[in-house]
């Protein structure tokens, strides 16, 4: 025999023996292929785990769990002397609804009739006691337990998210995991977290009959696994500050955020509007959450969480990095002055301006919107007769803050808002010299284009409320900043992520920014903040009151505290409110006030936030707008006023406000009885 073709079947006969070794190993020492074999009279039921608890910082339960019963059907053990009547009268449901809801369940894409269906869902408990004592008549009926989120506070529903079953989508992405019927994290951190809160399901073997009854554990239960309980998560939240911010954020649109500048961890995420997370639980859940969504009213979107999916310009609050950027790229620096003594002007155009001739320190303390315009023109301009490479070097840098990025955090939403690049303007300038017939142009024109507005925050720049905290954050520490992030510990470990570990180091050498760090603190000592200066801690801010096409102007401010070494950063957005030192500013410093001294000192501007209300300009431009689209008509509008006061009426927490609102809906409610025509017989 030649040697080549006794290798050849000694290779054979070696793949054989690993074969016939492996087989053996299934068939011999493991059930996989007994339990094949006999999977029409050993089935598998799943135990569904308890979700993990869910705290703030402090160990506030915020989110908890309750036991939640629903009737399951299958269809195999169905009996022919199945008493519609009888189960239909237990349940309180016509034959009608039970025979719907029957149908209903046999189009399902999963349907099986060995596999138990949720037939009905929400039973109380009152309703489980009375059914389970009867319900053994119905084999193919039983009584199921789910445990279902309970919520300890009544605030922060975009925040904390909510459990839904699942979708499709979500059966095709863990297939493995998931089944029909289950529960998943929809939003926020029910969502950024789903895989750490949901636990591991249980298995248990049990054999059936041939009628599908059970007749015990399959090898006395040495298969069987035993559920493991999801694992509790710790926020960085503090819900003291975030109820705070809630509260300040009623019958407004805006957000406010806050971080711990030493580690990004997030100590307020609050928008407005709130959701109240009880809605998402209850037999209205499914009826609240498309209420919800389709909330449009006035603009009001409450799922849409503004503090981390709003992009807004930033106004005047922008001008700190432009200067930034300017002293980095070599064009400026803290001692240079432009020509402000009648504004700026440029090319025809003029914008009004605070101050004069000064150089960065001044200009910063009362926000001149000349010295950071003339900034900006000098960013665009340093490199002649190529302006978009200026913009994509001042783009590098801002991205290095973490703006006009995606933050790559734990959040489950977020815009990554907008940083203009020089092909953004070049694309513009094509499309404004193709209107007049003139051809594509690498020398665009600032003022033409619009960029030009970006130094002073209202060009094409879009930042989120947590885009700006996180840039203060990196500004105050002179550079460098964490990953912003909302999980603090898993089972009371701290939190594994890598990504919030690492330092991120902007492009800005550090000593750029002790000129700036002195313009914000100039701004409270004797700025456009003076009157929000308190003698308990010393602050940094800038005020910005960034204009809006829709109406009026959005508060805006940014601050840190204390001045020498900032432990808190906050920012606070106000939509169509007016002046940031007005609303946004007394929003942000108490929030600071309260972090830093553990108290409420200055209650009056506590106050003075939860009884503003800024509905009447959201009205009006909700009523604008429709007219504009021919949409309106006089008859909507104590409808529509209606709706924006029962939804304040929930989350208002003042009592006197409350007070106030409910006698004007009872008002409301009085005319439009009144007006409506009453119905006649004949």
């Amino acid at each position: 025999m030649k040697p080549q073709f006794l290798k050849i079947l000694s290779v054979l006969i070696l793949i054989a023996a690993i074969f016939v070794a492996r087989l053996s190993y299934l068939q011999l020492f493991t059930d996989r292929y007994a339990l094949n074999a006999a999977n029409t009279s050993i089935k598998i039921e799943y135990i569904i785990p308890q979700r993990g608890v869910v705290f703030d910082r402090n160990g506030k339960i915020l989110v908890g769990n309750q036991p939640a019963y629903e009737i399951s059907y299958t269809q195999a053990l169905m009996r022919p002397d199945f008493d519609t009547i009888s189960f239909c009268a237990l349940l309180g449901i016509s034959k009608h609804e039970f025979e719907k809801k029957i149908e209903t369940l046999k189009k399902e894409k999963y349907y099986s009739k060995l596999v138990p269906m949720t037939f009905m869902k929400n039973l109380s408990r009152e309703e489980v006691a009375r059914i389970q004592e009867i319900i053994f008549k119905y084999p193919a009926f039983s009584i199921v337990s789910r445990p279902q989120r309970q919520y300890e506070v009544s605030t922060s529903g975009n925040l904390l998210g909510y459990t839904n079953e699942v979708g499709e989508r979500d059966l095709k992405k863990d297939s493995l995991y998931y089944r029909p019927g289950d529960f998943i994290g929809k939003s926020g951190v029910e969502k950024a977290y789903e895989v750490q809160l949901r636990g591991e399901k249980g298995m248990r073997y049990i054999q059936k009959d041939i009628k599908l009854r059970d007749i015990g554990s399959y090898r006395d239960g040495e298969l069987d696994k035993e559920e493991v309980t999801g694992k509790d998560i710790t926020l960085t939240i503090d819900y003291d500050l975030q109820r705070m911010a809630e509260e300040m954020l009623v019958d407004k649109h805006g957000a406010i955020v806050a971080l711990d500048p030493s580690n990004g961890e997030i100590l307020v995420m609050a928008t407005g509007p709130d959701i109240d997370p009880n809605l998402f639980t209850g037999p209205q859940k499914s009826r609240n959450l498309y209420r919800m969504q389709m909330d449009t009213v006035y603009n009001n979107r409450p799922t849409f969480d503004r503090s981390i999916q709003a992009a807004y310009p930033p106004g005047s609050t922008f001008k700190l990095l432009t200067a930034a950027a300017a002293m980095q790229m070599g064009v400026m620096d803290e001692n240079t002055i432009f020509p402000c003594g009648g504004g700026f002007n440029y090319k025809g155009l003029r914008i009004k301006g605070h101050g004069g001739a000064d150089p960065l320190i001044p200009a910063i303390q009362v926000s001149s919107n000349c010295h950071f315009s003339y900034a900006y023109l000098a960013i665009i301009n340093k490199y002649p007769g190529d302006p978009s490479r200026g913009v994509d070097e001042w783009k590098k840098i801002m991205s290095s803050f973490g703006l006009g990025e995606f933050l790559n955090n734990d959040l489950a939403v977020g815009s990554k808002g907008r940083i203009p690049s020089g092909e953004f303007y070049e694309n513009r300038m094509e499309a404004i010299n193709k209107a007049i017939g003139r051809g594509r142009v690498k020398n665009w024109d600032p003022l033409a284009t619009g960029a030009v507005f970006n130094g002073m925050g209202q060009g094409d720049v879009l930042l989120t409320p947590l885009q700006m905290a996180n840039s203060v954050v990196a500004i105050v520490n002179r550079g460098w900043y964490y990953t912003p992030h909302i999980v603090k510990s898993i089972d009371g470990k701290p939190n594994p992520d890598p990504r919030f570990r690492k330092k991120h180091q902007t492009l800005v050498n550090p000593k750029h920014f002790d000129p700036i760090i002195k313009g914000m603190e100039a701004v409270v000592l004797n700025g456009t903040a003076r009157g929000l200066k308190s003698t308990d801690f010393t602050q940094l801010a800038k005020t910005g009151t960034a204009q809006v096409p829709q109406g009026k102007d959005n508060s805006i401010y940014v601050m840190a505290a204390p001045a020498d070494k900032p432990r808190i950063v906050v920012v606070a957005v106000m939509e169509h409110a007016g002046f940031g030192s007005t609303w946004a500013g007394p929003a942000s410093t108490v929030i600071a006030e309260k972090y830093l001294t553990g108290d409420l000192k200055r209650e009056h501007l506590y106050k003075k936030m939860v009884n503003a209300s800024f509905m009447p300009e959201y009205r009006r431009q909700w009523i604008s707008d429709l007219k504009r689209k021919g949409l309106y008509r006089e008859s909507d509008k104590d409808s529509i006023f209606m709706h924006q006061l029962e939804d304040s009426i929930k989350t208002v927490k003042d009592s006197n406000r409350r007070a106030e609102l409910i006698y004007k809906r009872d008002s409301i409610k009085a005319r439009m009885n009144i007006a409506k025509p009453k119905n006649r017989t004949k």
